[in-house]
């Protein structure tokens, strides 16, 4: 934060039009996803108490689990609740999705602070499930329109960053031509309804897929910029969405970033010191922007609390986590 910033926050603060509340909470910009896909895991409700214990104010989960949800009422949390792939068919049925806001978000609504509903994750457009997203999408936001919910909670989905093309000067950046008729209308969608659109946003993953990148550009490290201005990937990787939304129409879509992280062991780059330098150099990032959106900070949400030892893509994918299944901290890290 520069010093006309500081001295933009004292004035407001001293005029009482800014408390100490609101900015702390406009400085804590860093969540972490919540995943259950191990046999080893602290309680929902020991996971909360660590959340809080931490300063950790924002959270994603991938269900409406009921401990959970339970756990979080009164915690102040910020939450991301995502709808899972295999209730998405079900939730074209505007009934079925009205009964589903009912159970997980209107009966809870008063001690649980919603933020985003994430209908799908990581939906491919060739996944049979992608017809039913647009829909399922629809009936979740009539159904919190109807429960007056909706300036609290935006209704959006999780993408992968492999449907932009083009990535390369970032400025190029394109819906690809297997996405665009999948992710048009949705990002319609977001623009009517005033929704940002959540992506997951990986550099470790490019990084694995072609060394040539460079760890330092991956991890934040590199101090001379490339030549298209960029010192690190992740910036090039979220300006790329950015130029492919702007090319929609769709300047006023704010991306948030709904996981990011490194892992720590199992593969191409993946050790206790880079991922410990990753998640440390990400928080720091985000509180500034990006080269096409200097204006930050970026909402984004390390993944994953915890390393999941039941996951089954990868043995990386099982070492992301920040925490311990203990509840010991694998990095040094302040979540603010």
């Amino acid at each position: 934060m520069d010093s006309n910033n500081n001295a933009m926050i004292a004035i407001l603060l001293l005029l009482g039009i800014l408390s100490f509340t609101q900015l702390e909470l406009t400085a804590a910009q860093v969540g972490v996803c919540y995943g259950r896909n191990g046999d080893n895991l602290p309680t929902q409700q020991q996971v909360i108490d660590l959340y809080k214990s931490n300063g950790i104010t924002r959270m994603r989960i991938y269900d409406p689990d009921q401990p959970t949800l339970q756990a979080l009422k009164g915690s102040n949390i910020e939450l991301i609740l995502d709808v899972p792939k295999d209730q998405l068919q079900s939730l074209t049925d505007a009934t079925t999705a009205a009964n589903w806001v009912n159970t997980n978000i209107k009966a809870y609504s008063s001690d649980v602070k919603f933020k985003y509903i994430t209908v799908g994750n990581e939906v491919e457009p060739s996944d049979g499930n992608s017809n039913y997203v647009l829909q399922a999408m629809q009936n979740i936001q009539n159904a919190i329109n109807s429960a007056n919910l909706q300036s609290q909670i935006k209704v959006s989905i999780a993408i992968k960053t492999d449907l932009v093309a083009n990535t390369y000067p970032p400025d190029q950046g394109v819906f690809s031509d297997a996405a665009i008729n999948y992710i048009r209308p949705i990002i319609k969608f977001l623009v009517s309804n005033g929704s940002p659109l959540l992506a997951n946003v990986y550099p470790y993953f490019a990084y694995k897929d072609d060394t040539s990148i460079g760890l330092d550009y991956a991890l934040f490290t590199k101090q001379d910029k490339n030549d298209a201005g960029y010192t690190n990937l992740f910036d090039a990787m979220l300006d790329a969405i950015y130029a492919a939304l702007e090319k929609e129409g769709a300047n006023n879509v704010n991306v948030v970033v709904s996981e990011s992280g490194w892992p720590s062991a199992g593969d191409v780059g993946a050790t206790v010191e880079n991922a410990g330098n990753y998640y440390k150099n990400l928080i720091s990032h985000v509180k500034g922007g990006t080269v096409k959106r200097p204006n930050g900070p970026i909402e984004t949400y390390l993944f994953a609390m915890f390393d999941e030892d039941l996951k089954k893509e990868s043995e990386a994918e099982k070492h992301f986590g920040v925490f311990n299944p203990d509840k010991s901290p694998k990095y040094q890290l302040s979540f603010n």
